[in-house]
């Protein structure tokens, strides 16, 4: 090859690749995902949404992003232990779920976004402000005074004479703690009594059937952490072997057989958990990223479920559904 041939050629070659460097990021980074319970896969719902959005944003996976994702099993003093890890890994973001999730990641100082399912992070001492959390948490809160009312009134539209709810929830969890206060005080402002049934682990659940056997609720309101969550099918055949009607937080569990739920879409929640992460990966600064609230609450009943029961659900409850699952 002559040399001004190969000059020519070489030239074209740093061209192209300052081409292709200029379209890609020169970094890459690195998502990590922490749970209370099983780990949040690259391959789960949510990960795949994560992982659309982030690629919707310029962070492909297998390019520029990484994605390690960590579960404690419902071993939540395991925790610490597993966010010592994502920061000897080098993780640029975390999203992860449930408060006591939170409270291990702000010792770490790792970049932190909760998806769901950690309350009220203002209340709970997780941050200064929603507006200005001031430390290294941002991500998706919720409304728990307005969401419980919500979810008790469908009750009662479901059953017009109800006086009497039962409220099941994880005592060890602040965040549930906050959540079953709200409630309670919530189905006061409606005339409705409120039988507290708090676990703190599995065989609790023994006790609390025991208690509803001897002293039947009317409903039920299951307050959502790992712990209720990974025991919701004792709850489910409890409640269609009583014929109790039951109210749950999210959609995933009217879908694996729970009567009716009223909650923020966790679709949304991971959308926008993906881009708080995005705009962490640019730069931005947890402490000046501003806490979100959910823009969309789907109501969800599965008549399937409803029908095992042998129970009649008003044309006029259905009318208020955002979906119906037969």
């Amino acid at each position: 090859m002559r040399r001004r041939e190969f000059i020519t050629l070489l030239g074209a070659t740093v061209i192209g690749s300052r081409a292709v460097s200029a379209q890609t990021s020169p970094k890459d980074f690195h998502l990590g995902t922490v749970t209370p319970g099983m780990p949040l896969g690259e391959n789960s719902p949510g990960g795949q949404i994560l992982v659309r959005v982030l690629g919707e944003r310029g962070y492909r996976l297998g390019q520029n992003l990484k994605f390690s994702s960590r579960g404690a099993m419902r071993k939540i003093s395991s925790l610490p232990d597993i966010l010592v890890e994502m920061n000897a890994i080098r993780v640029d973001a975390l999203v992860i779920l449930g408060h006591p999730t939170a409270v291990a990641a702000k010792l770490t100082g790792i970049p932190t976004i909760i998806a769901y399912g950690a309350g009220d992070p203002v209340a709970t001492g997780l941050v200064q402000s929603l507006a200005r959390p001031g430390g290294n948490i941002t991500g998706i809160s919720d409304d728990a005074t307005v969401l419980t009312t919500k979810r008790l009134s469908l009750l009662k539209h479901l059953q017009p004479n109800l006086r009497r709810v039962a409220i099941l929830w994880n005592r060890d969890d602040q965040a549930m703690m906050l959540r079953y206060e709200t409630s309670a005080k919530a189905a006061q402002t409606l005339g409705i009594t409120v039988q507290t049934l708090a676990v703190q682990e599995r065989d609790d659940f023994n006790g609390v059937l025991a208690t509803m056997d001897s002293d039947p609720p009317e409903a039920i309101l299951m307050v959502s952490d790992s712990l209720t969550d990974s025991n919701r099918k004792r709850v489910f055949d409890y409640t269609l072997a009583k014929r109790i009607p039951a109210i749950y937080e999210s959609d995933p569990l009217v879908r694996d057989g729970g009567l009716m739920s009223y909650g923020s879409d966790p679709k949304e929640s991971f959308e926008r958990a993906a881009d708080f992460a995005a705009r962490i990966f640019k730069g931005a600064r947890p402490a000046d990223l501003p806490f979100e609230r959910p823009t969309r609450y789907p109501f969800v009943i599965n008549l399937k479920t409803a029908k095992a029961m042998n129970l009649n659900i008003p044309a006029t409850l259905t009318a208020l559904a955002d979906e119906v699952i037969e």
